[in-house]
């Protein structure tokens, strides 16, 4: 993908969202940068009038109003070459201390919105032959980690979608970005959604819950790198559909599919003795 584009990207007032805004500015193109709130974008709109468009947008809204973003961006810039969905937060809690509200609320900004974006963005993209959907999830796509089940459900969701959809339009590319720990607002005061914490999961979310409270500013990731990162991706002809950002991410990772290879290989015979012909096969001692 070279020459100038035209970008939506949500969340885009901070974070993920304003680095790949500004990489996106600095490569020619044109942003409709999209946000709640669109103050914090005012500066960067100044500096570039005819680059930066801030939209006033929340992706948790009905599906016809994103599907009317859209179409919107298309007909006051002829086309849309690169939705990324990026708008997101931090919940953390255990499922048993999830709210019905925390749980459907963020399924809803994680999942809902970028698959009501992503739909909106695919008739488009059809009839101009070519585009591009960047979904920011994170190595919590991949990897659990305790207080943060109901997070990494929306993520494995959003994985699970784009992969198939990817499938179904392959004149559309698909990037999947899998952050580690950056150094953007998620962790900031405030920012998280807080599950009342309840005693029973101190030991087990307890130390989830104390490194996003404390985190903030110790991240290792750089977020302005991980923009550059995720261009390069774009540009690439053999540009891959996940792509893990960070060494704790690529390790986490990494882990997680030995893990999956060994139990894969250790069960194979009580698995693939289900089969209708099976001849035979029975459970396999543990090694």
């Amino acid at each position: 993908m070279t020459g100038s584009r035209v970008w939506l990207v949500t969340g885009a007032s901070s974070g993920f969202g304003r680095a790949i805004t500004e990489a996106a500015v600095a490569a020619g193109d044109t942003v409709v940068a999209a946000a709640r709130r669109t103050d914090a974008l005012a500066g960067l709109a100044d500096a570039h009038p005819d680059r930066v468009e801030p939209l006033a947008l929340d992706v948790t809204g009905p599906s016809a109003d994103l599907t009317a973003a859209v179409d919107d961006v298309v007909a006051r810039h002829g086309r849309l070459d690169v939705l990324v969905n990026n708008a997101g937060r931090t919940q953390v809690g255990a499922l048993e201390e999830t709210t019905d509200d925390e749980l459907r609320a963020l399924f809803d900004l994680h999942v809902m919105g970028p698959a009501f974006l992503t739909r909106a963005a695919l008739p488009h993209f059809r009839a101009q032959g070519s585009g591009a959907v960047v979904q920011m999830s994170s190595v919590g796509g991949q990897v659990c980690v305790p207080g943060f089940g109901v997070y990494c459900a929306t993520k494995f969701a959003l994985e699970g979608l784009t992969e198939t959809v990817a499938q179904e339009c392959p004149h559309v590319r698909f990037l999947v970005v899998e952050p580690g720990a950056f150094r953007t607002e998620l962790f900031r005061p405030g920012a998280a959604v807080m599950s009342t914490p309840m005693a029973a999961y101190e030991d087990t979310v307890g130390p989830t819950r104390a490194f996003v409270t404390g985190g903030d500013g110790t991240q290792p990731g750089d977020p302005a790198k991980a923009a550059t990162a995720i261009l390069t991706a774009l540009a690439a002809d053999d540009a891959p559909l996940r792509l893990p950002l960070g060494r704790d991410a690529v390790a986490g990772i990494r882990t997680r599919l030995a893990g999956l290879a060994d139990d894969l290989e250790r069960w194979e015979p009580l698995s693939v003795g289900t089969d209708v012909s099976a001849g035979g096969g029975g459970a396999p001692a543990p090694r």
